[in-house]
């Protein structure tokens, strides 16, 4: 039975990085256990080849790789969400049908960077990605990566095709669900796609989080939108700001601060492609002090701590 994107697209779900090995190919064996890791949180579902996976130093036939590896560890116990990341409308339908072809269950495509086409452009380049797959897409808005934002208006002239099922919304901005839900499917979804202000964005309405800290602590990911979803804003902020200092470190210095945190727990190379580089000395200390900071069993025991 086919299950609907309302269904799954929702909670805290890990934007997962791409693990090197020393010759800089791609770890398919860890990628595999990053997967399962989180299948075992109980995740609905995992985003690859996107903005912590390193999109754009991905070739064309190790993003399909990367899809095909994460949906058959899937076997269907959570959806794969696969990035169409290009700012060329062509070679980004061509990253779609691949992972359409991979077994990805949506797409998630990204406002394009560099070019910055004006609203009507972004409007055509999404529209035209959409008919050239039978995906679910779900779009990405990340102004600070793209310098010009999805605009309310396009966004609602987009979702006139149900094809477009959710927002990954990297603005920074907690109000804009509250201020679009009643002009939108009752089925479409809010991510918030900035660690930072997911915890004011899902307690203002918003469905969850495409989040980088989810990696390293899935669980506790889980019990703060659990709590939110029962009113228990209290408990869930006091957990979040148990989160606070990872998240600073991890939005400073993405994906090479998460790549190096999952190193710490033995999980991963910290192994990065340039134009990204390892963390310098300093900032690993910041990622060590920020792990303490969480107080979690299983993680202290992990640095030592």
């Amino acid at each position: 039975m086919l299950i609907p994107p309302a269904a799954w697209f929702t909670g805290f779900i890990p934007d997962l990085p791409t693990p090197f090995d020393a010759a800089d190919a791609i770890d398919l064996k860890a990628f595999a256990a990053l997967c399962e890791r989180q299948v075992a949180a109980g995740v609905p579902a995992i985003v690859v080849c996107e903005t912590a996976g390193e999109a754009p130093t991905l070739s064309p036939a190790e993003q399909e790789l990367v899809i095909r590896t994460a949906v058959d560890v899937a076997r269907g116990r959570v959806r794969i969400i696969a990035g169409a990341v290009s700012n060329a409308t062509s070679h980004a339908i061509e990253l779609a049908r691949r992972a359409e072809a991979a077994g990805a269950d949506a797409v998630m495509s990204v406002v394009p960077a560099y070019n910055k086409p004006m609203q009507e452009g972004m409007l055509a380049h999404f529209r035209t990605i959409a008919g050239a797959i039978g995906l679910p897409v779900i779009l990405h808005d990340n102004p600070s990566r793209t310098l010009r934002p999805l605009a309310d208006e396009t966004l609602l002239r987009l979702v006139e095709s149900r094809q477009f099922v959710g927002l990954r919304d990297g603005s920074g901005n907690i109000t804009r669900p509250m201020r679009l839900s009643r002009n939108l499917p009752a089925s479409f979804r809010f991510l918030s796609g900035d660690d930072t202000t997911a915890f004011g964005f899902i307690a203002d309405g918003g469905d969850g989080a495409i989040s980088e800290v989810a990696n390293i602590a899935p669980d506790l990911c889980r019990t703060i939108f659990s709590h939110v979803r029962q009113g228990r804003l209290q408990s869930a902020r006091y957990l979040h700001k148990r989160l606070i200092p990872l998240i600073a470190c991890l939005s400073r210095e993405s994906p090479a601060a998460l790549k190096y945190g999952l190193n710490i727990l033995g999980l991963m190379s910290a192994a990065t492609r340039l134009p990204i580089v390892p963390l310098d000395a300093a900032a690993q200390r910041g990622v060590v002090r920020a792990f303490a900071a969480i107080a979690d069993e299983e993680l202290i025991d992990s640095v030592g701590a």
